[in-house]
């Protein structure tokens, strides 16, 4: 009864969610403040050097991870034509627990991708609009979904054109 419990607690969260944001995080406008507001203090926080600037990423997990994930990684620090704005998420990465989230779920949620691909055995799904979700090797579970600003698309990997037949 529990896990139906969460289960519906993060079905709520997801349905109004678009592609770039979940659970009220949304990469490029969401702040510290904001996160902690919602999440509470994280399970550790560690602050890095990223390009010359100082970078914090907070990690929800345990206890402290929202309901359904095992664990929720923020990060924070983004470099904006206004200037480096130390705040703001940055990305932040969903580990959902096992049959939180599945392919049909994502495609309810943030609709068709714009690019389907794999790495190594795993299958992902990529979002221009700020969303790279992996799927199990070979199966519908997701194990990892990664929010960032809205991304261009990197040009389709194209095969080389077969050589002309000699004569």
């Amino acid at each position: 009864m529990r896990s139906r419990a969460a289960l519906i607690l993060l079905l709520l969260l997801v349905v109004p969610a678009a592609a770039a944001e979940w659970g009220q995080i949304s990469p490029g406008e969401t702040t510290q403040a904001a996160v902690r507001g919602r999440y509470g203090a994280p399970a550790k926080e560690t602050t890095q050097k990223i390009e010359g600037y100082d970078a914090e990423q907070w990690v929800y997990e345990g206890a402290r991870a929202p309901a359904g994930i095992a664990k929720m990684t923020v990060d924070f620090g983004l470099l904006t034509p206004a200037g480096y704005r130390k705040d703001v998420v940055r990305t932040f990465r969903l580990e959902p627990k096992r049959d939180i989230f599945n392919r049909n779920l994502v495609l309810d949620g943030w609709g068709l991708p714009d690019r389907i691909g794999k790495e190594d055995n795993l299958e992902f799904f990529l979002y221009a609009r700020g969303l790279l979700v992996y799927f199990e090797g070979g199966g519908e579970q997701v194990i990892a979904m990664i929010f960032t600003p809205p991304q261009p698309l990197p040009p389709e990997e194209t095969s080389p054109a077969p050589p002309s037949p000699q004569r």
